[in-house]
């Protein structure tokens, strides 16, 4: 049997081993899954509902073991990470009164009745990352759950340890075998075994843009449905109407979180150019004052990057002679730490300005105009979320009508509500998850009419 060595990147120490299942593995839970789906399917919508709020109920039971675990395995802030557990319980509550609501439609025809059923797609395989295992899978497994499906989940291989833990405490709910499957391994073998696998209906991967386009190209050979939720370039966009003290003290939060490691971060702060030099004079202060460090102390605000890898690749966007304006500090002892870092590049081409980083980089750019703001906001193959700082409702409504994103806030950097949707634009994804519709996407309508002449 080969295992991963689990490690927490605060320390590099390593936590535990965990297996890394074969396909022959993979496809023993899948057919588990399939068999136990034609009795789940069944299962009548209250009794679905009650076994989801009680699955809800032993996790916030669980909520301080799930968070620590989270600490540990992700090196997510205590803070961040109670919510986290807190968001996989609320979640799950939301979803328990969906069974019930799952409601199809009677449309008028002519001679006779015709009404709609929303059925259950079958397998769902879930392939949650690295940077929020715990939500994204419950964003994944209650909608699906709900709607009648039975699911194998494959967390990321780095960051294993909360969805294992979740499993054990459906079980323990009473959710049967073999209805909610986690099963640990390579993104290359059991992942992709999610995708080729004709017994599985859907797939759901929150991940990278290119691994997204592949699970899509492999999809297509079954006309297997999916939903992505990928890269993002999300801009920050300040108009010097906004109450710019406000705008910079919460910047560093709209890129800083998780140490930078969101699809959603605001990597790209666009500032009228009036009020541009202002604004970096008190960004300054508020990036400095971003307390990074032990993730386990309750003040901590920005923790570790997830991996020796990850922050390679977040050092890269900063090599020698980069356009640092200033940045925060970070501990300098063992585990994978990067400080909260401004760049002003010069040029909209710097790889900076184009990729997505994941990491606690943030890059500041002028913008001259609204319809200029618009447009160095939309200069991406990206479209995931978005910030408007402007005191000017007509102009908030605007610019948020004419940036191509699927999230945006205005004054704020919130994102996503679990009673809410979220997905994005281009290449950004496929779909939408979450909210009161999110049922739809793991079910089939199917139209029945009824002649009455």
């Amino acid at each position: 049997m080969t295992t991963f060595d689990v490690l927490n990147p605060a320390t590099a120490a390593t936590i535990t081993s965990v297996k890394h299942s074969t396909v022959a593995e993979t496809d023993a839970a899948i057919d588990a899954a399939a068999k136990a789906f034609e009795t789940w399917r069944h299962v009548a919508p209250a009794d679905r509902a009650r076994l989801l709020r009680r699955f809800a109920d032993l996790v916030d039971q669980h909520l301080e073991e799930l968070a620590q675990i989270e600490v540990a395995n992700a090196g997510h802030t205590i803070g961040n990470a109670r919510w986290e557990a807190g968001n996989v319980r609320d979640v799950l509550e939301y979803y328990a009164a969906a069974p019930e609501r799952n409601l199809g439609k009677q449309i008028p025809v002519a001679g006779g009745l015709d009404i709609t059923f929303n059925e259950p797609l079958g397998v769902v395989g879930i392939i949650v990352p690295w940077n929020f295992p715990m939500p994204i899978a419950g964003w994944g497994f209650a909608p699906a759950l709900a709607a009648g499906n039975t699911v194998v989940l494959k967390p990321a291989e780095i960051t294993p340890l909360s969805a294992i833990r979740l499993g054990e405490l459906a079980l323990e709910a009473g959710i049967p075998a073999g209805v909610f499957t986690v099963i640990t391994g390579s993104g290359s073998e059991v992942g992709w075994r999610f995708v080729t696998n004709e017994k599985v209906a859907k797939v759901c991967f929150t991940g990278s843009t290119r691994v997204g386009k592949m699970i899509m190209a492999g999809a297509a050979e079954q006309v297997k449905r999916i939903t992505l939720e990928l890269g993002g370039k999300s801009a920050n966009i300040v108009f010097a109407d906004s109450d710019l003290e406000l705008a910079a003290a919460r910047a560093p939060y709209g890129v800083f979180d998780n140490a930078g490691q969101d699809c959603c971060a605001r990597s790209r702060i666009l500032v009228e150019r009036s009020a541009y030099d202002r604004f970096l004079e008190m960004l300054e202060p508020a990036v400095k004052g971003v307390k990074v460090g032990d993730p386990n102390l309750e003040e901590t605000e920005m923790g570790p990057l997830v991996s020796a890898q990850q922050l390679s690749v977040v050092s890269s966007f900063v090599p020698e002679g980069a356009p640092v304006a200033f940045q925060g500090t970070a501990p300098s002892g063992p585990g994978f730490w990067f400080p909260p870092t401004v760049l002003t590049p010069a040029s909209a081409s710097d790889r900076a300005v184009v990729e997505e980083i994941f990491g606690p980089v943030v890059v500041v750019l002028p913008f001259d105009d609204e319809a200029d703001a618009i447009r160095i906001a939309n200069d991406t193959a990206y479209g995931l979320s978005g910030s408007i700082w402007t005191n000017n409702v007509g102009k908030a409504i605007r610019v948020a009508r004419g940036v191509e994103a699927g999230n945006l806030s205005v004054n704020s950097h919130s994102s996503v509500r679990y009673n809410t949707p979220f997905g994005g634009f281009k290449q950004s994804g496929i779909g939408r998850e979450l909210g009161p519709d999110a049922l739809l996407s793991f079910s089939d309508v199917k139209n029945v009419f009824i002649a009455t002449e």
